[in-house]
């Protein structure tokens, strides 16, 4: 018996509207989690402030302490410490301050480590490289497959004196968690990417990316000195 015509137009609407829909929903589970994380930042905050003006204006503290009103408040504090804190890093008293901080975060046992890792990290991927191609990709996790891998620093091996690359692997569709590999420098395939084409290529699985990708060795794919300093 022939499948009924209306079946196929059935199957072929909810694959649409699936498709359709798992974007957005992808866009507002990333909106809701970084609104969250905003709000819980500025949450203690408006607590404060709520408990600050009670004994001046009861209606306020009230509805300050609403659950709605307050996630708004506590997102728009915690945007506005953010500006200020990137218009004070920006200044000379800021960074001084800035400076201090740091100082005191790197006397800390075991923070300093975590805290430091992470700003060296972010430091490193926000400069531009000196003859170092950023994106690359590595043979992951099989010589037979090919990965997007961001390289961080380059070493030598005390041994031979060989190049080797820590290659930073993001996963996705979130790419603050992955994988730390330890590539041959000779082994690294250049991409001519850019770390924004690179993030959209992750995030969107795929989905997003340039027309043409260098897939095999055409070159070298780094040249630079053997320190690897950034």
């Amino acid at each position: 018996m022939s499948e009924r015509p209306w079946v196929g137009r059935v199957q072929r609407n909810l694959l649409a509207g699936v498709l359709t829909l798992i974007p957005l929903l992808i866009t507002w589970f990333v909106f809701t989690f970084v609104l969250r994380q905003l709000s819980a930042m500025g949450s203690p905050g408006v607590r404060v402030l709520a408990r600050a003006l009670e004994p001046y204006a009861p209606g306020a503290t009230d509805l300050l302490l609403h659950p709605w009103f307050a996630a708004l408040v506590a997102i728009v504090v915690t945007l506005g410490g953010l500006y200020l804190l990137g218009w004070a890093a920006t200044h000379v008293i800021g960074g001084r301050l800035i400076a201090m901080f740091d100082a005191m975060m790197h006397r800390i046992p075991l923070v300093h480590t975590i805290y430091g890792g992470t700003k060296k990290l972010l430091a490193v991927l926000q400069q531009k490289p000196d003859q170092v191609q950023r994106v690359v990709l590595i043979e992951f996790p099989s010589p037979e497959m090919k990965t997007v891998g961001l390289v961080t620093r380059v070493f030598t091996d005390a041994s031979t004196g060989r190049q080797v690359a820590a290659v930073y692997v993001p996963t996705t569709p979130n790419p603050t968690s992955g994988y730390l590999e330890i590539v041959p420098v000779e082994k690294l395939v250049s991409t001519d990417w850019t770390m924004d084409q690179a993030m959209t290529f992750i995030i969107s699985g795929g989905a997003v990316a340039p027309e043409q990708i260098h897939y095999t060795h055409s070159s070298a794919p780094l040249k630079r000195s053997a320190t690897g300093g950034e």
